[in-house]
């Protein structure tokens, strides 16, 4: 089980990693295709959260779980939106808007901090239930490359060099990795860690989800943009249902 965790984990870093990559390999990105993504992986992580984490935080850790989730939320908003002043999944991309290299850690710090609960929930939803697991992976993967491709655009449009950004990358890559590293290290999870994980993963995801993705979504001109948001609700709702049928 902790060999597969692993690649599971290695296999979601590497998609950060690809997603720097193709910025760096100059190689035109669609914005229509990470668009797609990001509302996919909007509607994903979003079922993820109401439909498993929060009822099994809840179920695992009653009382603690509502302020887990709260600081959760409040976690990702300091280092995403508090420290850097704002964050945009899209927006960045763009080589010819200049961030400061201020901006430009404060950002790295957020998606290094977001990444390593990705990998936390991973191995911690795989360890309590496979099933689960492989949904957090889903959830996680979805995101994967949009932010791989977010990291190393921020970080060449604040002028640095092209090593320091496929670095980043591959930094926040690694954080998914060192984040089920964590969780494996715990040992064997009971029902009141699994509450306690499970809680403030399920803040974490539903700002990426609602305050990072849904307004990127809802930016998009392409109306059949918002629509793969409920075509993401119902990939989980099938793949959950398919899942347990195994």
């Amino acid at each position: 089980m902790i060999l597969t965790i692993l690649l599971y984990s290695i296999s979601a870093a590497l998609a950060e990693v690809i997603g720097g990559a193709l910025v760096l390999s100059k190689k035109r990105w669609p914005a229509r295709v990470q668009e797609y993504l990001l509302a996919l992986s909007a509607g994903f992580l979003l079922s993820l959260v109401f439909v498993e984490l929060v009822p099994q935080a809840l179920k695992g850790v009653s009382a603690e779980g509502p302020l887990l989730m709260l600081a959760g939320y409040a976690v990702i908003h300091f280092f995403e939106h508090t420290v850097v002043g704002h964050l945009h999944f899209g927006e960045e991309t763009h080589h010819e808007v200049m961030v400061s290299r201020v901006a430009s850690v404060s950002t790295f710090l957020g998606l290094f901090v977001h990444a390593f609960f990705d990998g936390f929930t991973i191995a911690v939803g795989m360890q309590f239930n496979f099933t689960l697991g492989l949904l957090v992976f889903f959830a996680v993967l979805l995101h994967k490359v949009p932010e791989g491709l977010t990291i190393a655009s921020v970080m060449l449009s604040a002028q640095c060099k092209r090593s320091t950004a496929m670095a980043a990358s591959v930094s926040v890559g690694v954080a998914t990795l060192l984040g089920a590293l964590a969780a494996l290290a715990l040992g064997g999870v009971s029902e009141r860690v699994v509450g306690l994980a499970f809680a403030f993963s399920a803040g974490v995801a539903t700002y990426v989800g609602a305050s990072d993705l849904i307004p990127e979504i809802n930016h998009s001109r392409n109306r059949v943009i918002p629509l793969l948001v409920f075509a993401g609700m119902l990939l989980f709702y099938c793949g959950k249902h398919l899942l347990e049928g195994w």
